[in-house]
């Protein structure tokens, strides 16, 4: 029998576990792809449902929306990839237990690292992938996204304003009723005058207009107003004032970044560590704000490498669960993975930004709890 270079180079045995390893790559990348576009609909819709409820109602052209859909694709693809790999590979691998494949290999004395390798070479190149996503072009994204939303804002005030609800902003409280195009009803406004004494302003019904002074975003004219005015040393005395029309004018500062600042999410990783140590070295940085930025960094990479520790998890995972109906009982259990482990990366971020947790571990622990629970399935497979 003729042998070919790369088994006289390699040996026979090499070359079927190159065979094998080539054949589970093609397989686990199919079903990743599958499920990535899964993923990938299912947040897209929800980016297109977001823009829908802000800026589709106030009739913003199609041009500028797709322009802000595209510059939302990376923070998409990068949310996506690692719960595509888990999923995907739990539909792969369980497809291969229940059709007897992994059976037959183990059969034929291979054992479940070599099933391992390529499980865990898949992660890590799609790791790298939406690493590079979610450092460079997570950040380009975001930059122009907010960049064109602030154009938006300046050109049509409105898309701020939204129906029932009570929009905070730096120096005053707008509790809104019906929002209708420029057209508002029911508007009651929390804020202080200029000699800093507070205020109620109360209108049936406004309307929103853009302003032409520099630093004013919206002008609210009011009709029938109310205005009522709270005495700070004298609390005992209100002021009433009731007028056919009262307008107010909103600053641009109200709803709008206007600093030349980049936020964390707008940087590379490289250029976050060099602002962290700049931060970390001045004494008088605040602590809560340090502390956002290090959740940024770290969440740079914590996610990306999600789909290595989504990997390790699911080759022994599926080779538990999936003697039958290995696809079906694979996407279930991804999907409840996915939402435990999209939770607690949430609620961690949540945590650290509002109470000051450790970034480092509130970002990694969904990737420790993951990675250690496939090891531990991974040693009580081989045990068996």
């Amino acid at each position: 029998m003729k042998l070919l270079p790369f088994q006289l180079l390699f040996g026979t045995k090499s070359l079927h576990n190159f065979v094998l390893i080539r054949y589970l790559v093609k397989e686990l990348f199919l079903y990743f792809l599958i499920t990535f576009l899964f993923f990938f609909v299912i947040f897209f819709v929800n980016e297109i449902l977001v823009l829908a409820e802000t800026i589709l109602k106030q009739r913003v052209g199609v041009g500028t929306v797709t322009k802000l859909i595209l510059y939302a694709l990376p923070s998409i693809i990068a949310q996506s990839a690692p719960f595509a790999t888990l999923v995907g590979f739990l539909m792969c691998l369980g497809r291969l237990v229940s059709d007897n494949e992994i059976l037959i290999l183990r059969a034929s004395g291979l054992e479940y690292a070599i099933i391992m390798v390529p499980v865990v070479i898949l992660g890590g190149v799609i790791s790298l992938g939406s690493f590079f996503v979610n450092d460079y072009l997570l950040p380009v994204g975001t930059m122009k996204f907010n960049r064109l939303k602030k154009e938006i804002i300046h050109t049509n005030p409105a898309v701020e304003l939204e129906s029932n609800s009570i929009k905070r902003t730096n120096d005053s409280t707008l509790v809104l009723g019906e929002v209708d195009k420029n057209n508002v009803t029911d508007l009651v406004v929390f804020d202080t005058d200029e000699q800093g004494q507070q205020r109620i302003i109360v209108a049936n019904d406004s309307y929103v207009a853009k302003s032409n002074l520099s630093g004013i975003l919206m002008e609210f004219n009011m009709n029938d107003a109310t205005v009522l005015f709270f005495d700070r040393s004298q609390k005992w005395n209100i002021d009433a004032l009731f007028a056919d029309s009262v307008s107010l004018n909103v600053f641009t500062s109200a709803f709008v970044d206007s600093s030349n600042k980049v936020a964390p999410r707008e940087m590379t990783s490289y250029d976050l560590h060099n602002v962290l140590k700049k931060m970390e070295q001045d004494e008088n940085t605040n602590k809560r704000v340090l502390n956002n930025y290090k959740v940024e960094y770290n969440k740079k990479f914590s996610l990306p490498l999600g789909s290595v520790f989504f990997a390790i998890l699911a080759m022994p995972l599926s080779l538990v669960f999936g003697k039958r109906a290995g696809q079906t009982i694979g996407a279930i259990i991804g999907l409840l993975i996915s939402l435990l482990y999209w939770t607690m990366m949430i609620t961690g971020q949540i945590f650290s930004q509002k109470i000051g947790l450790p970034a480092f571990w509130t970002m990694w622990t969904p990737n420790f709890v993951i990675g250690i629970c496939g090891f531990i399935l991974y040693i009580m497979l081989l045990k068996k």
